[in-house]
C-alpha cells in the first residue's frame, strides 16, 4: 500500500483540489495522512468537506504541535501504514496516473529505494514575469523536468522534497528528516531534503525520475514579489550555512568555495543576458547570488 503524505500549513485555499486530484487518480490502494501543522485557517473544515465528498478515500488527519515542516513530514512517517511513502505538496495537483506510476515502478524495480517525477509551475491568477529565467523558474517554482525517460537521477540531481517517494525502509537506514531544517511557520529556511538525499548517497542508495509521475506547483501572485524572491534566496544561503555546519567545518569552508565559483557563473549569465538586451533577467540572477552569499557567511539581508 502506499501512503500519500500531505503536510500543510494555512493553505487552505489549494487543500481541497490537490486532495481532489489524488482521489482522481487511477490507483486505488493508498492512504492520505494529512498533517497540520499548527494552521490557523480553514484546513480542519477542508478536509472534513474532503472526506464528506469522498468517503471511499482513507484519509487520518492529525495536527503536529511542534512547527516545522520537518516535524510534519517526520509525524507523517510515523503514522504511516504502507511500505512506499509519497510526498505530495499541499499547494500542488497531481496526474492522474500519478499514484499508479509509483506503485508500478517500486514494484517492478526491487532494487530502487526512491524516486520522483516532475514538477511543473503552473500560475495562479498572474503571469510569468519578465525577470524570469530557467534559472530563477528552477528556484521560485521548484521546476524539474528531466524530460520522458525513466532513468535514474544525475550525479547531483534528487527529487523535489514535494514529488518524492520513499520505501519506508530508507528512514531506518538514514533516519528521519532533519528538524533543525526546513521551512517553520512563515520562515522559508530550507535544504531538509538535499540533507536527506546526501545522507541517502552516502549509503548508495539510488533514486530515479519517473516522466509521468507529473506535479503540478501553483504559483500564486505573492511568490513572485520582490520582498519573496529576496527572503527566499537569502534563506537559502542560511539553510546551506546551517546544512554544512552541522556536518564540519571542513563541508562549511568547501560550500564556500563552491559559492566562489557558483558567482564565476552567475556572472558569464548575467553578461550573455545583458548582450541579448535582457538586463532584469541578468540583474536577477545576480541579486539571487548576492542574497544567497549574505545567508551563506550570516550577513545581514
Amino acid at each position: 500500500m502506499i501512503s500519500v503524505i500531505l503536510c500543510t500549513y494555512n493553505r487552505e485555499r489549494y487543500l481541497y483540489n490537490v486532495l481532489h486530484s489524488i482521489a482522481a487518480g487511477t490507483y486505488r490502494d493508498y492512504e492520505i495522512i494529512l498533517v497540520n501543522n499548527n494552521s490557523t485557517d480553514g484546513t480542519e473544515a477542508e478536509t472534513k468537506r474532503f472526506q464528506q465528498d469522498h468517503p471511499h478515500v482513507a484519509v487520518r488527519y492529525c495536527i503536529e504541535l511542534k512547527q516545522g515542516l520537518s516535524h510534519a513530514r517526520n509525524r507523517g512517517i510515523q503514522e504511516s501504514r504502507g511500505d512506499i511513502l509519497v510526498y505530495v505538496d499541499d499547494d500542488a495537483l497531481v496526474s492522474t496516473e500519478y499514484l499508479q506510476t509509483y506503485a508500478e515502478f517500486f514494484q517492478r524495480t526491487p532494487q530502487a529505494q526512491s524516486a520522483g517525477g516532475p514538477i511543473l509551475p503552473r500560475y495562479d491568477q498572474c503571469e510569468e514575469p519578465q525577470w524570469m529565467s530557467h534559472y530563477t523558474r528552477l528556484l521560485v517554482t521548484g521546476q524539474l523536468d528531466l524530460g520522458s525517460t525513466e532513468r535514474e537521477f544525475p550525479k547531483g540531481a534528487y527529487p523535489g522534497g514535494g514529488n518524492a517517494a520513499y520505501r519506508k525502509i530508507v528512514f531506518d537506514q538514514v533516519g528521519l528528516f532533519n528538524p533543525e531544517l526546513g521551512r517553520k511557520g512563515n520562515s522559508l529556511i530550507g535544504a531538509e531534503e538535499k540533507d536527506l538525499f546526501d545522507k541517502m548517497t552516502s549509503r548508495g542508495i539510488r533514486f530515479y525520475y519517473l516522466p509521468t509521475a507529473i506535479l503540478y506547483h501553483l504559483i500564486p501572485p505573492t511568490k513572485l514579489t520582490d520582498d519573496y524572491f529576496n527572503r527566499l534566496t537569502y534563506s537559502i544561503g542560511v539553510s546551506e550555512r546551517y546544512r554544512t555546519r552541522q556536518i564540519g567545518t571542513k563541508k562549511y569552508l568547501s560550500r564556500i568555495a563552491k559559492e566562489a565559483v557558483k558567482w564565476g557563473g552567475t556572472l558569464v549569465l548575467w553578461l550573455g543576458f545583458s548582450l541579448r538586451g535582457q538586463f532584469a533577467k541578468g540583474n536577477k540572477l545576480v541579486s539571487f547570488r548576492q542574497n544567497v552569499t549574505r545567508g551563506l557567511l550570516g550577513r545581514p539581508m
